[in-house]
């Protein structure tokens, strides 16, 4: 029996899933770690976001997971979704204060 082929596209359909959940749809960014056995899908995404692609009590983090579940099933490669928040810049302004309070 032949393997089927890994699908390329399943950073994309993250994207699409977490952009049609989120405010902020351009600061959605998935980078894809290929391991040996499985590929770990890494969602960043902006702070103020973060709880909407997480769900209540994780319900919507899990529903992703289960999508990805299903294709690592028939692909037989694994794939793993970590949610991680985008680092805010701290603004120029705030460091001037902190700069200003520490002299």
């Amino acid at each position: 029996m032949q393997t089927p082929q890994r699908p390329d596209d399943m950073g994309d359909l993250v994207t699409q899933i977490a952009r049609a959940l989120v405010d902020i749809p351009a600061d959605v960014k998935v980078e894809e770690v290929e391991k040996e056995e499985s590929t770990a899908l890494r969602l960043r995404v902006a702070p103020t976001d973060v709880g909407k692609v997480i769900g209540k009590q994780g319900r919507t983090a899990r529903s992703i997971r289960t999508i990805l579940g299903a294709v690592s099933m028939k692909h037989h490669h694994r794939y793993t979704l970590d949610i991680l928040e985008e680092e805010k810049q701290p603004l120029e302004e705030d460091q001037h204060a902190s700069a200003a309070t520490t002299a």
